[in-house]
């Protein structure tokens, strides 16, 4: 379970730019629920995440894992139990490394670092099973640079390395948002099949609110720092696009645009 108990976030403290956006905010995300949030640029959304994640610090409160506090964790150390996916595919990747350098350097995540061979020849075949899922036929391309790859092939293959250790929670960061319509199916399809396959704690933050909808089972609407929306089961599956954006346009007209 993740929780967020009474945390304060201002950006640009004691300046004439400060801004606060998190007041005394708390939210739980139980074991294997998988939550779409959705909200406009600036509702905290993406600082949510960077929180969670240790990207930026707190001002305020605590952020527990299990029952057990993160606050004081490194960036680096919550990733052995977090796995996330940017917007960007190429920061899920390495360019310069070929796909079987890519997913040793995954397998090896969390692992102390040595002298030895950085890609163990035994995991080859494991790579090849991992890979072949994807069904876009890198298990066939080991020896292949990854920045010569397409976008939604680099998406696919950092949502399977963000995945392949044993991890608590996937943070998926607007993760179809640089794909084009179709490849960002196969991706949220992909998506879906993970996290339930792995039984993954999962929060998902997108601009696409047919994915929102579609995927999960809790939705989430950020405004300004807050949960103007915390929708579940039946009342969500209930929900439609329409439905969504008469809130937007209410308050796009209450901030006077």
């Amino acid at each position: 379970m993740i929780k967020l108990a009474h945390i304060d976030k201002t950006y640009n403290p004691n300046t004439v730019n400060e801004t606060k956006l998190f007041t005394d905010f708390n939210l739980e995300v139980k074991d294997n629920e998988f939550v779409s949030i959705i909200g406009s640029n600036g509702s905290g959304k993406t600082t949510l995440l960077n929180m969670i994640c240790g990207s930026i610090p707190i001002d305020n409160g605590e952020i527990l894992i299990n029952g057990e506090s993160i606050n004081k964790l490194s960036e680096f150390r919550r990733y052995k139990r977090i796995g996330r996916v940017y917007q960007n595919p190429a920061m899920g990747t390495c360019a310069n490394m070929t796909i079987l350098e890519n997913m040793s350097l995954a397998d090896n995540k969390g692992k102390i670092f040595d002298l030895k061979w950085g890609t163990n020849k035994k995991r080859i075949k494991f790579y090849k099973e991992q890979l072949a899922q994807l069904n876009l036929g890198l298990e066939d391309k080991l020896g292949v640079k990854v920045g010569l790859l397409s976008g939604g092939q680099r998406q696919a293959m950092a949502l399977l390395m963000s995945t392949m250790t044993p991890i608590d929670i996937l943070i998926l960061d607007e993760h179809t948002a640089a794909l084009d319509p179709k490849t960002a199916e196969i991706i949220m399809a992909l998506t879906d099949k993970i996290v339930r396959e792995k039984n993954l704690t999962t929060i998902m933050v997108t601009h696409n609110l047919m994915y929102a909808l579609e995927y999960g089972s809790r939705l989430i609407m950020m405004h300004e720092g807050n949960a103007i929306m915390d929708i579940e089961g039946d009342e969500k599956r209930s929900v439609v696009v329409d439905d969504i954006l008469d809130i937007f346009n209410r308050i796009s007209i209450e901030r006077g645009n």
